[in-house]
């Protein structure tokens, strides 16, 4: 994979311990809405240059001129040097890699879901599909405790209405401690939720983003529904 330079152009809070960082896109830079890079911070002749290094899903679309990660924010040297940065300081981006890209037959429906931070690469395939306008049906399931912590909600509340194809399913699993007022759907995805919702869909691909133990239990809850392995992408985010 090809180093490329980025520049900070600036970083904002976007839920309640999650931070946005916006960057400058690298001239001949080029990815998939869905697919990663690695961000690398500091003078990479440092011998301690993996701690220094992390991957992290794209959340912009390709369409867009910044490039742009979003993450939680915990108490790790990363992060701390991460949140440290300032606008127009540099950093090193490796990439892009990885294949939770969407599949390629626009008519076979996309259900996606993400806990967490895990809905950051599903913001780029559902910028870039509003964009194109793209005929596919796409419908999202997106867990967090509370509205607080729900990073991206209201753009994808907007996407929802800016695109016809999208539907949004956001539910809230400790409703109970935000102090937002919160009309939607409350509890875990679990079967019941997921049949009553993807009932009517043909043959769709499910897309599962998040922590490792929520991934799994995706997984099997799918299964026990009928949905066939082959018919299953994931990816797992550790240390968020």
């Amino acid at each position: 994979m090809t180093i490329h330079v980025a520049i900070l152009k600036h970083s904002e809070e976007i839920a309640d311990g999650t931070m946005a960082f916006h960057f400058s896109k690298p001239a001949n830079f080029s990815f998939k809405p869905g697919q990663a890079i690695d961000l690398i911070l500091g003078d990479p002749k440092q011998a301690d240059v993996e701690s220094m290094r992390h991957a992290f899903s794209i959340v912009s679309a390709p369409f867009e001129n910044t490039l742009t990660v979003a993450t939680r924010m915990r108490d790790s040297a990363y992060k701390r040097s991460l949140k440290s940065l300032r606008p127009g300081a540099s950093v090193q981006i490796d990439g892009s890699f990885g294949s939770l890209t969407l599949h390629n037959n626009r008519e076979r429906p996309a259900v996606l879901i993400a806990g967490g931070i895990g809905i950051t690469p599903f913001m780029s395939m559902l910028r870039q599909a509003t964009q194109d306008q793209l005929p596919q049906r796409l419908l999202l399931l997106y867990s967090n405790r509370r509205p607080e912590d729900a990073a991206f909600l209201q753009e994808l509340q907007d996407l929802e209405r800016r695109n016809k194809n999208f539907s949004l399913i956001a539910t809230m699993t400790e409703i109970s401690l935000s102090n937002r007022p919160w009309n939607g759907a409350t509890g875990l995805i679990d079967a019941p939720l997921i049949t009553s919702i993807t009932g009517e869909l043909r043959s769709p691909i499910y897309y599962l983003v998040g922590p490792p133990k929520m991934v799994e239990t995706m997984k099997s809850t799918l299964n026990r529904i009928g949905i066939d392995d082959d018919d299953i992408r994931s990816e797992e985010f550790y240390g968020y």
